[in-house]
């Protein structure tokens, strides 16, 4: 078994704003993993195709079908590009697609983005479907990252990663890896950026000239989810059913309503941070430029937040599903029970040979 890999990522998150390839160089050291990220890009969907990613959690098993091919298409496509443009060869795509549908208490969960039609048409191995083996044990599915947390990160107590969705990873008492979402981030400051025709609210400018209304962030904090024990995972239905519901009831206008979501999102992150216990902790996701936000979190936990170089920012998550697709590849463990719930860990992923 070699100790040396290179593997191209794809993830697709949550909050739609692109696909993102990173090809990375992943080396076993013989205690740990060490990395290079030697490129990564990010590319935007279509309007089309973001439209039907919008839709696609309400649409029939068919239609969804027909989705998965057309994304498996579309993301060899950028692969391809992006391979040619930069020069790059590696031994196999390790591929995380985007969530279509995710209800693991129902045993649900798909990742759209075909791996058959990706292996045909780049002439690269492919490794995606992480998460279905661990909701059909039982277990969440989700969330994955933390295990990555642990091998490239553990010099942090925690990592926090603020994308469509925030949530957090770290160690427990007992020395096991724990991690959950906390609550929406971007997914939720984005829904009302586009209020006002904008796509993220950059900077945390929109939220910074609003007034948080108390009433709003009240009921909001008082949502079922936040009340759950762990593990726990949210997906792009919940969002839809329970948290947009009271936005759009409020009848706040958009900078009001920037100002008190991100507040919402703010409370809800110190508050699992505070509960872990966390003095040293890693932030990544897109939502780590939103000074506003950092900002307030800052004020709300004494906690040492630490903000990496901006590629980690942007492509740790990739990084980890290629180092989770190695894990695949040797057949070790790359999905813990503590973290989703599942009946025991597994190497989860399915592999698609050329």
């Amino acid at each position: 078994m070699k100790d040396r890999y290179r593997v191209t990522a794809l993830m697709s998150g949550s909050s739609m704003d692109g696909v993102d390839l990173a090809c990375c160089d992943l080396e076993w050291k013989g205690q740990q993993w060490a990395y290079n990220i030697l490129d990564a890009e990010t590319f935007p969907y279509p309007s089309e195709l973001l439209s039907k990613l919008e839709q696609a959690c309400n649409w029939s098993l068919e239609k969804i079908h027909e989705l998965d091919l057309e994304l498996g298409a579309h993301y060899a496509l950028l692969l391809n590009e992006f391979h040619k443009r930069k020069k790059l060869k590696p031994d196999f795509i390790a591929s995380h697609g985007h969530t279509i549908l995710h209800d693991p208490q129902h045993g649900i969960t798909f990742q759209a983005g075909n791996g058959r039609i990706m292996v045909k048409d780049t002439g690269i191995m492919v490794v995606n479907d992480f998460r279905s083996e661990d909701v059909a044990q039982g277990g969440q599915g989700a969330p994955l990252v933390p295990l990555g947390d642990r091998m490239l990160f553990n010099q942090f107590e925690g990592c926090l990663n603020l994308g469509g969705f925030a949530n957090i990873s770290c160690e427990n008492n007992e020395g096991n890896r724990i991690a959950y979402d906390l609550c929406p981030a971007n997914m939720a400051l984005n829904w009302v950026a586009a209020l006002e025709g904008l796509s993220f609210d950059r900077d945390g400018a929109l939220a910074r000239k609003g007034e948080i209304q108390k009433f709003l962030l009240k009921k909001l904090n008082k949502l079922d989810y936040y009340s759950l024990p762990t593990p726990k995972s949210l997906g792009r239905e919940w969002f839809l059913e329970q948290f947009v519901p009271p936005l759009q009831q409020s009848n706040l206008k958009p900078t009001d309503l920037m100002a008190t979501v991100l507040e919402h999102i703010v409370f809800q992150i110190s508050m699992g941070i505070n509960k872990a216990g966390i003095h040293s902790l890693l932030i990544t996701g897109g939502g780590t430029l939103n000074q506003t936000l950092i900002e307030r979190l800052k004020a709300y936990t004494n906690t040492s937040l630490v903000i990496p170089e901006e590629q980690l920012i942007d492509y740790k998550e990739a990084l980890i599903f290629a180092l989770l697709g190695v894990l695949r590849i040797r057949g070790e463990i790359n999905c813990l029970a503590s973290v989703t719930g599942g009946n025991k860990d597994i190497s989860a992923g399915r592999i698609h040979k050329i």
